[in-house]
Protein backbone atom coordinates (compact mmCIF):
# COMPACT_ATOMS: atom_id res chain seq x y z
CA UNK A 1 0.00 0.00 0.00
CA UNK A 2 1.27 3.44 -0.99
CA UNK A 3 1.04 6.52 1.29
CA UNK A 4 0.89 9.85 -0.55
CA UNK A 5 1.02 13.30 1.10
CA UNK A 6 -1.42 16.02 0.32
CA UNK A 7 0.12 19.79 1.46
CA UNK A 8 -2.26 22.78 2.06
CA UNK A 9 -2.11 25.14 -1.11
CA UNK A 10 -2.56 28.03 1.54
CA UNK A 11 0.94 27.49 3.14
CA UNK A 12 4.04 29.24 1.43
CA UNK A 13 5.32 27.55 -1.43
CA UNK A 14 8.74 27.49 0.97
CA UNK A 15 6.83 25.45 3.08
CA UNK A 16 5.14 22.98 0.96
CA UNK A 17 9.16 22.10 -1.13
CA UNK A 18 10.36 21.62 2.62
CA UNK A 19 7.58 19.49 3.23
CA UNK A 20 7.70 17.83 -0.34
CA UNK A 21 11.85 17.18 0.31
CA UNK A 22 11.22 16.04 4.06
CA UNK A 23 8.20 13.31 3.18
CA UNK A 24 10.50 12.23 0.57
CA UNK A 25 13.56 11.69 2.58
CA UNK A 26 11.90 9.68 5.04
CA UNK A 27 9.82 7.16 2.99
CA UNK A 28 6.39 8.89 1.71
CA UNK A 29 5.77 7.87 -1.85
CA UNK A 30 3.67 10.62 -3.40
CA UNK A 31 2.52 14.18 -2.90
CA UNK A 32 -0.68 15.32 -4.71
CA UNK A 33 -2.13 18.90 -4.84
CA UNK A 34 -5.34 20.67 -5.08
CA UNK A 35 -6.33 22.10 -8.71
CA UNK A 36 -7.78 25.40 -7.20
CA UNK A 37 -7.66 29.04 -7.23
CA UNK A 38 -8.95 29.98 -4.20
CA UNK A 39 -10.27 29.01 -0.96
CA UNK A 40 -14.13 27.61 -1.35
CA UNK A 41 -15.08 30.39 1.73
CA UNK A 42 -16.57 33.51 1.92
CA UNK A 43 -13.61 35.14 2.36
CA UNK A 44 -11.23 34.01 -0.88
CA UNK A 45 -8.42 36.72 -0.77
CA UNK A 46 -6.21 33.92 1.25
CA UNK A 47 -2.80 33.35 -0.53
CA UNK A 48 -3.63 30.40 -3.20
CA UNK A 49 -0.71 29.05 -5.99
CA UNK A 50 -1.75 27.55 -9.02
CA UNK A 51 -1.43 23.89 -8.76
CA UNK A 52 0.45 22.80 -12.15
CA UNK A 53 3.21 25.26 -11.72
CA UNK A 54 3.82 24.15 -8.13
CA UNK A 55 3.93 20.96 -9.15
CA UNK A 56 6.24 21.38 -11.98
CA UNK A 57 8.53 23.27 -9.29
CA UNK A 58 8.14 20.70 -6.59
CA UNK A 59 8.65 17.68 -9.43
CA UNK A 60 12.02 19.64 -10.87
CA UNK A 61 13.15 19.78 -6.93
CA UNK A 62 12.52 16.42 -5.47
CA UNK A 63 13.60 13.47 -7.33
CA UNK A 64 11.50 10.05 -6.62
CA UNK A 65 8.34 11.16 -5.76
CA UNK A 66 5.32 10.65 -7.70
CA UNK A 67 3.44 14.03 -8.43
CA UNK A 68 -0.61 14.46 -9.27
CA UNK A 69 -3.19 17.00 -9.43
CA UNK A 70 -6.18 16.21 -6.90
CA UNK A 71 -7.81 16.65 -9.37
CA UNK A 72 -7.52 18.87 -12.00
CA UNK A 73 -11.04 20.62 -12.93
CA UNK A 74 -11.79 19.71 -16.35
CA UNK A 75 -13.46 23.50 -16.77
CA UNK A 76 -10.83 25.43 -15.74
CA UNK A 77 -8.98 23.99 -19.39
CA UNK A 78 -9.45 22.50 -22.21
CA UNK A 79 -8.55 18.88 -21.97
CA UNK A 80 -5.72 19.16 -25.09
CA UNK A 81 -3.94 21.58 -23.57
CA UNK A 82 -4.20 19.86 -20.14
CA UNK A 83 -2.70 16.65 -21.71
CA UNK A 84 -0.10 18.81 -22.94
CA UNK A 85 0.61 19.85 -19.76
CA UNK A 86 0.61 16.64 -18.14
CA UNK A 87 3.19 15.50 -20.89
CA UNK A 88 5.46 18.20 -20.41
CA UNK A 89 5.74 17.60 -16.35
CA UNK A 90 6.58 13.90 -16.42
CA UNK A 91 9.43 14.49 -18.64
CA UNK A 92 10.28 17.35 -16.21
CA UNK A 93 9.84 14.65 -14.08
CA UNK A 94 11.50 11.32 -15.27
CA UNK A 95 8.01 9.91 -15.59
CA UNK A 96 6.33 10.26 -12.36
CA UNK A 97 3.01 12.00 -12.80
CA UNK A 98 -0.37 11.18 -12.38
CA UNK A 99 -3.37 13.29 -14.25
CA UNK A 100 -5.51 13.40 -11.32
CA UNK A 101 -9.13 14.53 -13.16
CA UNK A 102 -12.43 15.66 -12.00
CA UNK A 103 -14.96 16.96 -13.39
CA UNK A 104 -14.89 20.38 -11.33
CA UNK A 105 -17.18 21.95 -8.47
CA UNK A 106 -16.46 24.72 -6.95
CA UNK A 107 -18.56 27.40 -8.02
CA UNK A 108 -16.83 30.36 -6.33
CA UNK A 109 -13.80 30.37 -8.90
CA UNK A 110 -15.92 29.87 -11.72
CA UNK A 111 -18.02 32.53 -10.75
CA UNK A 112 -14.90 35.63 -10.15
CA UNK A 113 -13.25 34.22 -12.72
CA UNK A 114 -16.17 34.44 -15.74
CA UNK A 115 -15.51 30.36 -16.30
CA UNK A 116 -18.77 28.74 -17.64
CA UNK A 117 -19.72 26.47 -14.17
CA UNK A 118 -22.82 24.17 -16.05
CA UNK A 119 -25.04 22.14 -14.58
CA UNK A 120 -23.71 19.08 -12.48
CA UNK A 121 -24.67 17.06 -15.71
CA UNK A 122 -23.25 19.04 -18.49
CA UNK A 123 -19.83 18.83 -15.85
CA UNK A 124 -19.72 14.90 -16.03
CA UNK A 125 -20.28 14.83 -19.83
CA UNK A 126 -17.35 16.86 -20.47
CA UNK A 127 -15.67 14.81 -18.17
CA UNK A 128 -16.22 11.96 -19.91
CA UNK A 129 -14.86 13.04 -23.51
CA UNK A 130 -12.16 14.86 -21.89
CA UNK A 131 -11.09 11.57 -20.60
CA UNK A 132 -11.02 10.32 -23.95
CA UNK A 133 -9.53 13.31 -25.68
CA UNK A 134 -6.63 12.84 -22.83
CA UNK A 135 -6.71 9.10 -24.04
CA UNK A 136 -6.28 9.99 -27.82
CA UNK A 137 -3.56 12.22 -27.86
CA UNK A 138 -1.33 9.80 -25.47
CA UNK A 139 -2.29 6.85 -27.60
CA UNK A 140 -2.72 8.17 -31.18
CA UNK A 141 0.02 9.89 -33.72
CA UNK A 142 -2.91 11.95 -34.78
CA UNK A 143 -5.89 11.84 -32.94
CA UNK A 144 -9.20 12.77 -34.07
CA UNK A 145 -12.34 12.81 -32.17
CA UNK A 146 -15.61 14.26 -33.12
CA UNK A 147 -17.10 14.94 -29.17
CA UNK A 148 -19.94 17.25 -28.70
CA UNK A 149 -17.94 19.61 -26.78
CA UNK A 150 -14.37 18.58 -27.70
CA UNK A 151 -12.72 17.87 -31.15
CA UNK A 152 -9.33 16.85 -32.35
CA UNK A 153 -8.35 16.91 -36.25
CA UNK A 154 -5.45 15.73 -37.00
CA UNK A 155 -4.14 16.53 -33.45
CA UNK A 156 -0.40 16.28 -32.13
CA UNK A 157 0.69 15.61 -29.14
CA UNK A 158 4.68 15.65 -28.48
CA UNK A 159 6.25 14.55 -27.35
CA UNK A 160 3.73 11.84 -25.91
CA UNK A 161 4.62 11.13 -22.03
CA UNK A 162 7.58 9.73 -20.69
CA UNK A 163 5.06 6.92 -19.32
CA UNK A 164 2.87 4.24 -21.75
CA UNK A 165 0.84 5.32 -20.32
CA UNK A 166 0.50 8.29 -17.97
CA UNK A 167 -1.59 7.26 -15.89
CA UNK A 168 -5.20 8.84 -15.64
CA UNK A 169 -6.89 8.98 -12.16
CA UNK A 170 -10.35 10.03 -12.01
CA UNK A 171 -12.00 11.51 -8.78
CA UNK A 172 -15.14 11.57 -7.03
CA UNK A 173 -17.64 9.14 -6.19
CA UNK A 174 -21.16 9.68 -7.73
CA UNK A 175 -22.01 6.02 -7.86
CA UNK A 176 -24.10 6.45 -11.14
CA UNK A 177 -22.29 8.98 -13.65
CA UNK A 178 -18.53 9.21 -12.20
CA UNK A 179 -18.11 5.87 -11.50
CA UNK A 180 -19.12 4.62 -14.88
CA UNK A 181 -16.72 7.32 -16.23
CA UNK A 182 -14.03 5.82 -14.19
CA UNK A 183 -14.60 2.21 -15.13
CA UNK A 184 -14.61 3.12 -18.71
CA UNK A 185 -10.94 5.27 -18.98
CA UNK A 186 -9.48 5.60 -15.56
CA UNK A 187 -6.02 3.81 -15.01
CA UNK A 188 -6.60 4.92 -10.97
CA UNK A 189 -9.54 6.67 -8.96
CA UNK A 190 -9.87 8.83 -6.10
CA UNK A 191 -12.37 9.07 -3.27
CA UNK A 192 -12.77 10.56 0.14
CA UNK A 193 -13.66 8.24 2.44
CA UNK A 194 -13.64 5.88 5.39
CA UNK A 195 -12.81 2.16 4.70
CA UNK A 196 -16.44 1.54 4.63
CA UNK A 197 -17.49 4.30 2.04
CA UNK A 198 -14.38 2.07 0.10
CA UNK A 199 -15.92 -0.60 0.34
CA UNK A 200 -19.34 -0.03 -0.98
CA UNK A 201 -18.04 2.49 -4.09
CA UNK A 202 -15.59 0.07 -5.18
CA UNK A 203 -18.00 -2.54 -5.16
CA UNK A 204 -20.17 -0.11 -7.42
CA UNK A 205 -16.95 0.33 -9.72
CA UNK A 206 -16.55 -3.41 -10.12
CA UNK A 207 -20.17 -3.22 -11.51
CA UNK A 208 -19.62 -0.93 -13.79
CA UNK A 209 -16.25 -2.33 -15.04
CA UNK A 210 -18.20 -5.28 -16.00
CA UNK A 211 -20.60 -3.28 -17.69
CA UNK A 212 -18.09 -1.72 -19.88
CA UNK A 213 -16.15 -5.06 -20.19
CA UNK A 214 -13.27 -3.23 -17.99
CA UNK A 215 -11.47 -5.83 -15.59
CA UNK A 216 -11.92 -4.00 -12.29
CA UNK A 217 -8.14 -5.34 -11.32
CA UNK A 218 -6.93 -2.67 -13.93
CA UNK A 219 -8.02 0.34 -11.59
CA UNK A 220 -6.04 1.22 -8.89
CA UNK A 221 -8.18 2.89 -5.94
CA UNK A 222 -6.58 5.44 -3.89
CA UNK A 223 -8.40 6.68 -0.75
CA UNK A 224 -8.24 10.88 1.22
CA UNK A 225 -9.26 10.96 4.83
CA UNK A 226 -8.17 13.90 7.29
CA UNK A 227 -5.71 12.67 10.01
CA UNK A 228 -6.19 12.97 14.21
CA UNK A 229 -3.34 11.10 15.59
CA UNK A 230 -3.01 11.83 19.19
CA UNK A 231 -2.29 10.41 22.10
CA UNK A 232 -4.89 12.76 24.21
CA UNK A 233 -8.06 10.60 24.85
CA UNK A 234 -9.98 13.70 25.79
CA UNK A 235 -9.72 14.62 22.03
CA UNK A 236 -10.27 11.38 20.65
CA UNK A 237 -13.73 11.10 22.34
CA UNK A 238 -14.23 14.65 21.32
CA UNK A 239 -13.82 14.10 17.46
CA UNK A 240 -15.25 10.11 17.94
CA UNK A 241 -19.05 11.95 19.44
CA UNK A 242 -18.79 15.16 17.17
CA UNK A 243 -16.77 13.52 13.76
CA UNK A 244 -15.67 16.09 11.07
CA UNK A 245 -17.44 16.53 7.87
CA UNK A 246 -15.40 14.85 5.79
CA UNK A 247 -13.75 11.63 6.27
CA UNK A 248 -11.33 11.11 9.28
CA UNK A 249 -9.00 8.53 10.91
CA UNK A 250 -9.04 9.16 14.50
CA UNK A 251 -7.14 7.42 17.18
CA UNK A 252 -3.76 6.24 19.05
CA UNK A 253 -1.30 4.89 16.58
CA UNK A 254 -2.56 1.39 17.25
CA UNK A 255 -6.02 2.96 16.39
CA UNK A 256 -4.93 4.70 12.92
CA UNK A 257 -2.92 1.28 12.41
CA UNK A 258 -5.98 -0.69 12.51
CA UNK A 259 -8.01 2.07 10.40
CA UNK A 260 -5.38 1.48 7.58
CA UNK A 261 -5.44 -2.63 7.77
CA UNK A 262 -9.32 -1.89 7.23
CA UNK A 263 -8.78 0.49 4.11
CA UNK A 264 -6.11 -2.12 2.55
CA UNK A 265 -8.59 -5.17 3.43
CA UNK A 266 -11.01 -2.77 1.39
CA UNK A 267 -8.78 -2.79 -1.46
CA UNK A 268 -6.99 0.53 -0.80
CA UNK A 269 -4.10 0.58 -3.24
CA UNK A 270 -3.04 4.25 -1.94
CA UNK A 271 -3.77 6.24 0.79
CA UNK A 272 -3.51 10.28 0.32
CA UNK A 273 -2.51 12.23 4.11
CA UNK A 274 -3.97 16.15 4.02
CA UNK A 275 -1.68 18.14 6.36
CA UNK A 276 -5.21 20.37 6.70
CA UNK A 277 -5.61 18.94 10.40
CA UNK A 278 -1.66 18.66 11.54
CA UNK A 279 -1.58 22.16 13.29
CA UNK A 280 1.77 24.57 12.76
CA UNK A 281 5.04 23.23 10.34
CA UNK A 282 6.72 21.37 13.50
CA UNK A 283 3.83 19.64 14.57
CA UNK A 284 2.96 18.43 11.09
CA UNK A 285 6.19 17.19 10.31
CA UNK A 286 6.00 15.54 13.77
CA UNK A 287 3.00 13.76 12.97
CA UNK A 288 3.62 12.85 9.31
CA UNK A 289 6.93 11.29 10.71
CA UNK A 290 5.58 8.84 13.54
CA UNK A 291 2.84 8.20 10.79
CA UNK A 292 5.13 7.10 8.16
CA UNK A 293 7.80 5.06 10.97
CA UNK A 294 5.13 3.46 13.60
CA UNK A 295 1.90 3.08 10.97
CA UNK A 296 3.53 2.50 7.89
CA UNK A 297 6.87 0.87 8.89
CA UNK A 298 8.99 2.57 6.93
Amino acid sequence: MRFSFWPNPSQPYSDVLELARHVERTGWDGIWYADHFMPNAADTSAPWPEAWITLAAIGASVPRLRIGTMVAGNTYRHPAVLAKMAATLDHITGGRVVLGLGAGWQENEHRQYGIPFYTVAERLKRLDEACQVVKALYKEPKANFAGRFYQLTDASLEPKPIQHPLPLLVGGGGEKVTLKIAAKHADEWNVWGTPETLRHKTAILDAHCREVGRDPKTIARTAVALLFMTDDQAVIERLRKSPPQQAAIVGTVEDVKATIAEYEAAGVDELLVPDFTLGPKAAKIATLDRFIREVAGR
